[in-house]
């Protein structure tokens, strides 16, 4: 079985989860003798390609002269994104989401119609032309190689599948990552709204990350629970011993918050936690490791407060840097107030940290020895941070059970369960 497969990262060159998750899955894949063409804006060279074979849209060539182009068009939805939508990336940034009908009236002179495009990759000002030219690619390739089955993931990916079905008349298996409420909260872009629904409705199966997700792609969406199926994440099983043992240069203990700093990820409820804490022990420090459009605004909170001496901000971190960051912490947080998984919580539990998560996620749907409280209940929050870091029993007991528990969470089963889907759609 072949699978054109449709990303927007693969490691190393990541962002936030989503690339993490599609070289844990291809990888599986591999091993259940799946082949996978995996497409990116732009491949740098250096990526894992022994399970994965991968395309840089970059490199693709588009003859606007060939008589199929005019298909191409005609299937493709161009859109420019709405800001607030965009994962990993602030509202500044970008404009509005135009219509096809407007689109179309281009004349084929138009920059658009390039004969290649140099993709940034990045999630960057340039999106909005990088998205509508992604899904032209998609459209190209679909026409010219040979596969069984389309898999989109995130929704910037969802144009080139659907593009690539209606082209190529092969089934759509798209993955829901995270939703506009996961990234929005209620204050949604129908807009957006509008492009994940669409790409949920012409597939043929829809894989969520969670119970969770998959309860809002139902009742949120109204897409048909028959055809949406959840396959929960998982992680490597790969231990490095040589960044297990750091040197960590300071006496107290250290607590870690590591993802992107948006209202998605919960930061304030972290930084508020951490000053109650503080109060009741003031040697402890605090690290916010990540970037994201509410970082200046932690910043700030953190001063008002008075805690800057005890709480560190270190930037996005990648590769070994995020083991390095487990191996200094003593607990580890994610107050998610929506999180279709989270794959750092179980990173974490690699590398024998103990954990706090918040309900509002899927990982608390497989990780049984965590902490576990409501996102909003700051209280809670704190009084399991100082548990932790005070009564070495707790903390025994998590640290024993956690890494048990990794051993059913692996990419090698999730990829079974997701070939197993590819096979109800293909004929």
């Amino acid at each position: 079985m072949k699978v054109l497969m449709f990303g927007w990262e693969f490691p190393p060159h990541i962002t936030g989860g989503l690339g993490t998750a599609c070289f844990g899955l291809t990888q599986g894949l591999s091993k259940a003798g799946v082949e996978v063409l995996f497409v990116v804006p732009k491949a740098y060279g250096d990526e894992d390609e022994q399970a994965v074979k991968l395309v840089s849209a970059s490199n693709i060539k588009l003859n606007i002269k060939e008589a199929g182009f005019g298909k191409h068009w005609e299937k493709v939805t161009f859109i420019e994104v709405g800001s607030s939508l965009i994962p990993y990336v602030g509202p500044e940034d970008f404009a509005k989401v135009m219509e096809l009908s407007k689109m179309r009236k281009l004349s084929q002179t138009s920059s658009v119609f390039q004969e290649s495009f140099e993709f940034s990759g990045k999630y960057g000002t340039n999106l909005i032309d990088e998205v509508s030219r992604y899904a032209l690619v998609g459209a190209s390739l679909a026409e010219k190689m040979n596969f069984d089955v389309i898999h989109a993931h995130d929704w910037l990916t969802y144009p080139a599948g659907i593009a690539a079905k209606e082209i190529s008349g092969k089934p759509l298996v798209v993955h829901m990552h995270a939703t506009e409420f996961d990234r929005s909260g209620e204050n949604v872009n129908p807009q957006v709204f509008d492009i994940e629904k669409n790409g949920m409705e012409a597939a043929d199966r829809v894989i969520t990350v969670s119970n969770f997700t998959r309860k809002i792609v139902i009742d949120r969406y109204g897409i048909d629970p028959e055809k949406v199926f959840t396959v929960h994440n998982a992680v490597e099983h790969v231990i490095k011993p040589e960044l297990s043992e750091v040197d960590r240069n300071v006496d107290e203990k250290v607590v870690t918050f590591l993802g992107r700093i948006t209202y998605q990820k919960g930061p304030e409820y972290f930084i508020e936690a951490a000053n109650k804490v503080l109060k009741r022990d003031p040697n402890v420090r605090f690290v916010m490791a990540g970037t994201g459009d509410m970082m200046h605004k932690m910043i700030r909170r953190v001063a008002r407060l008075g805690i800057s001496t005890r709480f560190h901000f270190t930037g996005f971190l990648k590769g070994d840097d995020v083991d390095r960051m487990y191996a200094l912490s003593d607990v580890y947080v994610m107050p998610s107030v929506s999180e279709p998984f989270g794959i750092s919580p179980l990173e974490a539990v690699r590398s024998n940290v103990p954990v706090i998560i918040s309900r509002q996620s899927g990982v608390s749907e497989v990780l049984t020895h965590a902490i576990k409280i409501n996102f909003w209940d700051v209280d809670a929050l704190a009084d399991a941070i100082y548990g932790l870091l005070h009564y070495p029993a707790m903390n025994k007991m998590i640290e024993k059970h956690g890494p048990e528990e990794l051993k059913e969470m692996k990419w090698d089963r999730a990829a079974l369960l997701v070939k197993d889907i590819y096979l109800q759609v293909v004929k």
